[in-house]
């Protein structure tokens, strides 16, 4: 799946990574969409929590060797 933006936030816990993401969605055009890559295991739950308050939709959720990748279309 293709992103406009690819977010790195490897290597951080709670709750950078859903910082991180903010600031970067945030920077989106309405029907862009942003990749968010993560090793916290925790940020799984977070970041489902984070798009259904802030309307976005989450079109994909992936794990690969302990990387959680999300896609999210800005709303």
């Amino acid at each position: 799946m293709n992103a406009d933006i690819v977010v790195d936030a490897k290597g951080l816990s709670c709750p950078m990574p859903i910082v991180k993401a903010k600031k970067a969605i945030d920077g989106l055009a309405s029907g862009q969409i942003m990749a968010l890559e993560t090793t916290d295991k925790g940020s799984v739950n977070d970041f489902q929590g984070w798009v259904k308050q802030t309307n976005h939709e989450l079109l994909k959720m992936e794990e690969d060797n302990g990387v959680y990748r999300f896609f999210v279309k800005k709303s």
